[in-house]
């Protein structure tokens, strides 16, 4: 579960905040840290019922979801959770949120800032060692500035340091769960198979479910590593040879989170933003959560908003009353 303890937070204070009571079934592999925000919530003087963290397993969580007492669900998961428990939420109509991730393109035009991109994408893609459903995971980069792009996005992989998730000076530590380790060495044969020349920075690491940050500066859209969400330190290279070309392969994928735009101009990058399929578009910056900001995609990324007003209207019911005398 990336940021397990955000992404709690990020729904329940909003639902809380008009009203309602929140129960929570957090990712198996979380558990203490559900427990931890349940304690949070306790301290700051909520009555228990208020917040309520189930230490259960998915069977059990789809039954109380079909309980009458249950009048919302928001999930933040997988696609395959999200076409479970959509059937189900939809079958008895009930409000649904979904926050499924993304393949959030990384477009770089031709007059944009090249060093500037190079060092927002290394952040943008290895935050949180790639876990991140808003890490930017596909760089389509049109021709005329790919050569020069790859060889500063290198330069900046090349100084990420690997090791202990504990020592702030890390930069890439373990993935959260070992079969993520062997789901990035399928996308990596795949793109091998497919013609591409992976590229792998730093020493090997002890112990631990490590993997290396790796660009694949040849990667094309018919590669594991441009159609998944890629939950790892993998950065694909898509070269395209203008800015409509850019678009077509941006909006390719069944994804439709977050999206970058890098350009010189920004009336031209505005133009290509509202030409993107997403429900978040950074230009010359980063994708990033903020409460002032909805949050949520598009397509197979999910339904419904999170964060500022939207957010705050998604979990309640708005009445009209009319009074005639």
């Amino acid at each position: 579960m990336e940021f397990p303890i955000l992404a709690v937070f990020r729904f329940a204070v909003p639902a809380m905040c008009v009203g309602n009571v929140c129960v929570v079934k957090h990712a198996s592999n979380v558990p203490r840290s559900a427990l931890e925000i349940e304690k949070v919530f306790l301290e700051a003087g909520f009555p228990k019922h208020i917040f309520k963290t189930l230490l259960i397993d998915s069977k059990v969580a789809m039954q109380i979801i079909a309980e009458d007492q249950v009048n919302g669900v928001s999930l933040t998961g997988s696609i395959t959770a999200g076409l479970e428990i959509g059937g189900l939420v939809g079958g008895i109509i009930k409000p649904l949120v979904l926050e499924l991730g993304g393949s959030d393109p990384f477009i770089v035009l031709e007059d944009a800032d090249i060093k500037r991109a190079a060092q927002v994408a290394t952040e943008s893609r290895f935050i949180n060692t790639g876990q991140s459903c808003i890490a930017a995971k596909r760089f389509i980069v049109v021709e005329d500035v790919v050569v020069d792009f790859i060889e500063e996005f290198k330069l900046n992989i090349q100084k990420l340091k690997i090791g202990d998730p504990m020592d702030e000076e890390t930069d890439i530590g373990p993935m959260a769960k070992k079969e993520f380790v062997h789901i990035l060495e399928k996308v990596l044969k795949d793109a091998r198979k497919k013609g591409a020349e992976p590229q792998i920075y730093g020493k090997k690491s002890g112990k631990g479910f490590f993997f290396n940050p790796t660009i694949i500066p040849t990667a094309s859209t018919d590669m594991k590593a441009c159609n998944l969400e890629v939950f790892g330190p993998i950065a694909p290279v898509i070269t395209a040879k203008d800015e409509d070309e850019a678009v077509i392969i941006a909006n390719s994928t069944e994804f439709g989170l977050g999206a970058e735009i890098w350009s010189g101009d920004l009336d031209r990058a505005e133009r290509v933003a509202k030409r993107i399929q997403s429900g978040f578009v950074a230009i010359n910056g980063m994708v990033k959560s903020d409460p002032r900001l909805p949050f949520g995609g598009v397509k197979k990324s999910g339904i419904g908003r999170e964060l500022s007003h939207y957010g705050l209207k998604e979990f309640v019911n708005i009445k009209t009353v009319v009074v005639n005398k």
